[in-house]
């Protein structure tokens, strides 16, 4: 019996490894395998016939580093905002408002996932550009005088990252924030706790695995993010995903891209780690001062 239900259990997950096997796993293998090879000659785009380190060495000193660094201040600056905007709007949505209009306002926030990622951009594109709504509007109440500058700008492309990638971190907060138990928010008003001691002394550290959630929807997508610097950037938003993208592309030299796609990679779950020690080591101090403030030993 025992081994029945294993095998049904495995039969069962077995499209799921299918999918992960087919469409994860093998395409890095690839990545991986090409990123030790070579470009030969102009018309071919990798050679695996000779392994070595060398586009690793190329990646290093060349413009990569440079742009990913430009890049890693754009996605912690972009997950930064995503936060401050959505933690109030997310808290409101599941606190605040009446449970009737909840799912219309859900519905509003999964909007934009209706629309072409390419479309939503290009509609910013619109927008900011010198003779644009935004600049007639800034005109018209006296903020310029003149048109508006900042279309193919990184000021530009930090925009569009926003409000590209703010509903995925609306969702994870307005799921936490909702299950919440109110009677915690109660308790700590009846002892005497205003609402802001209440709100970051209580709800922002229940709410931290859904906050964690979030930055994470945001920032890692957002750092192979290419189309949104690709339409907003220009020459100065270049962005790392388009560097990775034109060794596949116009270049057409596989094995540097695929070097610097796992270089990316690789900076990228550091930077996931460093942050995940900072936010246990917060949460280690949120919970000793809870427990302080309760008069209890931690």
């Amino acid at each position: 019996m025992a081994r029945r239900t294993q095998r049904t259990t495995a039969s069962l997950s077995f499209p799921v490894w299918a999918w992960l096997v087919f469409f994860v796993f093998t395409p890095l293998a690839l990545v991986v395998w090409y990123s030790f090879g070579y470009k030969p000659d102009l018309f071919t785009a990798v050679s695996t016939d000779q392994l070595s380190f060398d586009r690793y060495g190329e990646v290093l000193d060349g413009v990569f580093m440079p742009m990913f660094w430009a890049t890693l201040r754009i996605a912690l600056t972009g997950t930064l905002l995503c936060l401050l905007v959505a933690v109030p709007f997310a808290y409101w949505m599941a606190v605040k408002v009446d449970p009737r209009w909840r799912p219309l306002l859900l519905a509003l926030v999964l909007v934009p996932f209706w629309t072409n990622f390419l479309v939503r951009t290009i509609g910013w594109q619109v927008i900011l550009a010198p003779s644009g709504m935004a600049s007639d509007v800034l005109n018209a109440i006296g903020i310029l005088d003149g048109p508006l500058d900042i279309l193919y700008t990184r000021g530009a492309v930090q925009l569009g990252v926003v409000y590209n990638y703010l509903p995925l971190m609306i969702l994870p907060l307005y799921v936490v924030f909702e299950r919440l138990d109110p009677s915690q928010r109660e308790a700590s008003r009846d002892l005497g706790a205003g609402r802001w001691r209440t709100f970051f002394s209580v709800t922002v550290p229940d709410a931290l695995p859904g906050i964690a959630s979030g930055c994470l929807l945001v920032f890692i997508p957002l750092m192979g993010d290419y189309l949104t610097a690709s339409v907003l950037g220009g020459a100065r938003g270049t962005m790392v995903g388009q560097i990775v993208a034109r060794q596949f592309t116009s270049a057409q030299n596989w094995a540097l891209g695929a070097a610097m796609a796992v270089t990316l990679m690789a900076f990228v779950l550091l930077t996931v780690l460093i942050v995940a020690a900072l936010f246990l080591l917060v949460r280690a101090v949120v919970r000793r001062a809870r427990h302080l403030d309760l008069g209890v030993s931690p």
